[in-house]
């Protein structure tokens, strides 16, 4: 245990308040008179000090806060500004720099909770700061110094999913020295992406490009793979994880590690019932066009349609994938170039399209319309066809979009590259979508032209649907497993997109790649490596330093009938060798649900005792003196 207290903390001693009111600019100062606010601090009980800052969280602020805690010997602090989750630490590490433990700070928020939302009633929204002030002071008075578990950490780490996002984060954390175990459900490594052709970011192929860094994961010493495997179970906590992994078939094995990273991925969704999907030959799925080009065993083509959003933003799924259109226009500018090279033997053994998760069905189904259309029958009947291109023929590519979310410079370089070859751009708009269909053994597409404010045909070789990006099928179990949260479109949800984009709520266990939203092959990677420099600080501290705010069990009251164990979300809570509720410090939030639920009151929060609550409560109620 870390004792963070000294003479200033005792929690024995007279409260010594200081209030720090600050005007955050024009934020705060613009619709709250803070001045008042700030004399009116000065009348409240155990307040010795109270003064007003412009920004309180600049530096010339935080040394007012360690003047005043030395001059006037505070043993309380609080900070009347903006929000607890960006500055809070920042005034903790404060406080603690002037000798005073931490947990005798307050932070009350008159910025999102008072001026922000009373913007245009300033004589109520500064009523309304001293009311907060007022709260803020009766639940700091009976404050008392707090001590921080630590726990040590098992310097391994796991990492679920082997495409590109998982790999990076193995091989980072492999080079700074932690042993890794990298879990892969499929029999090879590389992900989606080893279905793919190119990549927009390179001339080089998928496979070529990706293939460095399988050949480092291979053979990296620090790295224990784990192919065919899949994660069975899950207990422990930050630093002390045990983890069955157990290959298909076979018997599961515990491994002890102190940080897991997920990276498992996304599937391509399958358009079954939109635009002739499975209905018409020809008419495939983006990633199916890629493996096409990537075999060389693209038909005879001299006009080829791309369709935007199929499946995507309300159709089926209500987000935005992304990436569909930065790949479908990398496809476009890839076909109307390098056409002739993708053309080659039609093979009569039914591989032309890879075996995607989800669709090998639909796939099969397609091959067998394409080898009927041609005239070879069945599989086994007839010889493989040769298809050349003529010099003068030339290939036509649109592209039918909503419209073209080209996002960042490079891509939207290539957008415009794609313009000057020609590539034709069509937008339509969700009243007037396309439409596929057969006719006189052609396929065509009839559509709305925005422009003539007509409906018109046009005959297509090939039609390829871009569709969005979904979620695993088994990410709900990985969730439970974890204990980690998902979000509205079944992918996992980050602790938050901006302050902790690869962390979740839970300690100790990270996100990284397409299992958290669409992304490209770099982000992936940079998220991967993100992930993987997250995961590596409590391995190479050693230890984790867990925050006091957690519950506490009264033994004396408590029944072990379990409620709180079913109810916590972080899996915090267990029974001990008496049948007693016991609380894992390093797993606990603080967040009080077994408090709330406990039957017979035996639960409590450190920092947020029941004392503090209805003091706070009850001076809600007090008027302005």
């Amino acid at each position: 245990m870390i004792h963070m207290t000294d003479k200033k903390a005792n929690e024995n001693d007279k409260p010594r308040i200081g209030v720090f009111v600050c005007s955050c600019g024009s934020n705060i100062g613009g619709f709250v008179d803070v001045p008042s606010v700030a004399d009116y601090a000065k009348t409240l009980p155990d307040v010795v000090y109270a003064t007003q800052n412009m920004y309180t969280c600049a530096e010339d602020g935080l040394s007012n806060i360690r003047e005043a805690i030395r001059k006037h010997n505070l043993n309380r602090v609080i900070v009347a500004s903006c929000t607890p989750r960006t500055h809070a630490p920042l005034f903790q590490a404060t406080c603690e720099g002037a000798g005073l433990n931490k947990y005798l700070f307050t932070f009350v928020n008159i910025r999102e909770h008072c001026s922000w939302v009373h913007m245009k009633e300033k004589d109520l929204a500064s009523k309304k700061a001293k009311d907060l002030i007022r709260m803020g002071v009766a639940r700091a008075r009976l404050l008392i110094p707090q001590e921080e578990a630590k726990v040590e950490v098992e310097p391994v780490g796991l990492v679920i999913g082997g495409g590109v996002s998982g790999m990076s984060a193995a091989a980072s954390m492999a080079d700074m020295g932690f042993q890794v175990h990298l879990v892969e459900k499929d029999g090879e490594l590389g992900g989606f992406v080893r279905l793919l052709n190119n990549l927009y970011v390179t001339e080089k192929g998928a496979a070529e490009t990706i293939a460095p860094l399988i050949a480092k994961v291979k053979g990296h010493k620090n790295i224990v793979l784990h192919l065919n495997s899949t994660v069975k179970s899950v207990e422990g906590f930050i630093g002390n994880y045990t983890v069955g992994i157990a290959p298909k078939g076979g018997e599961e094995k515990k491994s002890k590690v102190g940080t897991i990273v997920v990276a498992t991925g996304a599937l391509e969704f399958v358009p079954e019932g939109l635009y002739g999907y499975n209905q018409y030959p020809n008419v495939v799925t983006l990633t199916e066009f890629e493996i096409l080009c990537k075999r060389k065993t693209l038909p005879k083509l001299k006009s080829v349609a791309f369709v935007q959003c199929v499946g995507s933003r309300g159709q089926k799924m209500s987000y935005c994938s992304r990436i569909c259109c930065n790949v479908a226009i990398k496809n476009a500018i890839n076909i109307v170039d390098n056409y002739e090279g993708m053309l080659g033997v039609m093979e009569k053994e039914g591989t032309l399209i890879d075996k995607i998760p989800r669709q090998k069905k639909a796939t099969d189904e397609i091959l067998e319309r394409r080898r009927r259309r041609r005239g070879r029958g069945s599989e086994g009947e007839g010889d493989a066809e040769e298809v050349k291109l003529g010099p003068s023929d030339k290939i036509e590519v649109t592209v039918f979009n909503r419209d073209v979310m080209s996002y960042g410079v490079e891509h939207e370089l290539t957008y415009n590259k794609a313009r000057e070859k020609r590539v034709k751009f069509v937008r339509y708009t969700v009243d007037h979508l396309p439409k596929v269909f057969m006719e006189d053994n052609q396929l065509k597409i009839t559509y709305f032209h925005e422009t003539l404010k007509l409906e018109r045909t046009m005959p297509v070789d090939m039609v390829v649907l871009s569709t969005p990006l979904v979620a695993q099928p088994d990410a709900g179990d990985l969730s439970k497993m974890l204990k980690v949260p998902l979000g509205q479109e079944g992918f996992f949800l980050e602790a938050h997109v901006k302050l902790r984009p690869v962390d979740f709520a839970t300690d100790g266990i990270y996100v990284a790649g397409t299992c958290k939203g669409p992304a490209d092959i770099s982000e992936s990677v940079i998220q991967g490596s993100a992930a993987a420099s997250r995961a590596a600080i409590p391995m190479a501290k050693g230890y984790v330093q867990a925050e006091a705010l957690s519950s506490v069990v009264d033994e004396t009251k408590c029944t072990g009938c379990g409620t709180c164990i079913e109810v916590c979300p972080y899996g915090a809570l267990r029974k001990n060798e008496k049948g007693f509720a016991e609380v894992i410090i390093a797993a606990c939030k603080g967040c009080g649900c077994c408090g709330a639920t406990c039957p017979e009151g035996a639960i409590s929060m450190t920092n947020y005792t029941d004392a503090q609550l209805l003091a706070e409560a009850k001076a809600s109620l007090d008027e302005e003196v």
